[in-house]
């Protein structure tokens, strides 16, 4: 079992590079930043999992740079986005700043992505929100492209270029591992096309896991029937409690990440501390 932590680095909280260091001397496995370019002040769409939104939302640090400044400080932690919203960026220069973070860490880049719950927000990048999830297709099947060839070119209805140059290419081969996030009816059949990986939010009934079981196995009907392995599930906002987290063990996922607040170093340590805890009942 593998244990990570998701979080929004922000201007306010213990620097990225501390907390990486931290993580890293405290056992855990990866550090995932979440990510909004923005929050518009006239904001409509409700969040999915919470009545209102803390300014981490709006005070959050660039992920890729944040991350760097983590890969530059530690030796080992996975580096994620949890989740990278794809459709508010150009994927030409993603598959640039992807590609760059696993160059220079080493090949420790986890690409957590996803559509986005925030309408206005997409709506000022110029993404029209009923179709954010074939733009998010379509811009990750051309970084996929660029990733895998020297000569990449993509051809679609929201992606569109002639051949390209473009380097370096990712540690990884083919890519860094793509971590689909989101749980709706569809979800599934998007990680089975073009993901590695499905990141859900832990948004199931902590001490009843059925209905999540139900869907990993689905999960991997799906995979099977396309020729695929079964595929890895890392799983967001675990309630620190060892009783669950057992619970999700026993399902099979690879991944537990912990949801946290941001928080100045001297607030979140100690936490991380009692999270180091729980993990050290598992192998």
């Amino acid at each position: 079992m593998k244990f990570g932590i998701n979080l929004f680095s922000t201007d306010f909280g213990i620097h990225p590079a501390e907390l990486g260091q931290t993580l890293e001397t405290l056992g855990f496995e990866s550090l995932f930043f979440a990510e909004h370019t923005h929050i518009p002040v006239d904001r409509r769409s409700p969040h999915p999992y919470a009545p209102d939104i803390s300014e981490d939302y709006w005070r959050s640090l660039d992920p890729f740079i944040a991350l760097t400044m983590v890969a530059a400080s530690t030796q080992h932690l996975r580096l994620g986005t949890g989740i990278c919203l794809v459709v508010e960026r150009h994927p030409i220069t993603l598959a640039k700043e992807v590609a760059t973070l696993d160059h220079l860490s080493g090949g420790r880049f986890l690409f957590g992505v996803s559509g986005g719950w925030n309408l206005e927000e997409m709506e000022n990048h110029g993404t029209e929100p009923k179709r954010r999830w074939k733009v998010l297709r379509e811009r990750v099947e051309a970084m996929k492209t660029i990733w895998t060839h020297d000569e990449p070119d993509y051809h679609g209805e929201f992606v569109n270029f002639d051949p390209i140059w473009q380097w370096p290419k990712p540690v990884q081969k083919p890519h860094p591992p793509i971590l689909i996030g989101g749980d709706s009816p569809y979800t599934l059949k998007r990680v089975v096309r073009y993901g590695d990986g499905w990141m859900p939010v832990a948004a199931y009934d902590p001490n009843d896991l059925t209905a999540f079981e139900k869907r990993v196995a689905t999960l991997n009907q799906l995979a099977a029937d396309a020729g695929r392995t079964p595929i890895p599930v890392s799983v967001v906002g675990i309630p620190p409690k060892l009783d669950v987290l057992k619970r999700y063990e026993d399902t099979g996922v690879d991944r537990l990440l912990f949801w946290m607040e941001s928080a100045p170093k001297e607030e979140i340590v100690p936490i991380l501390e009692g999270y180091a805890e729980l993990i050290q009942h598992f192998d």
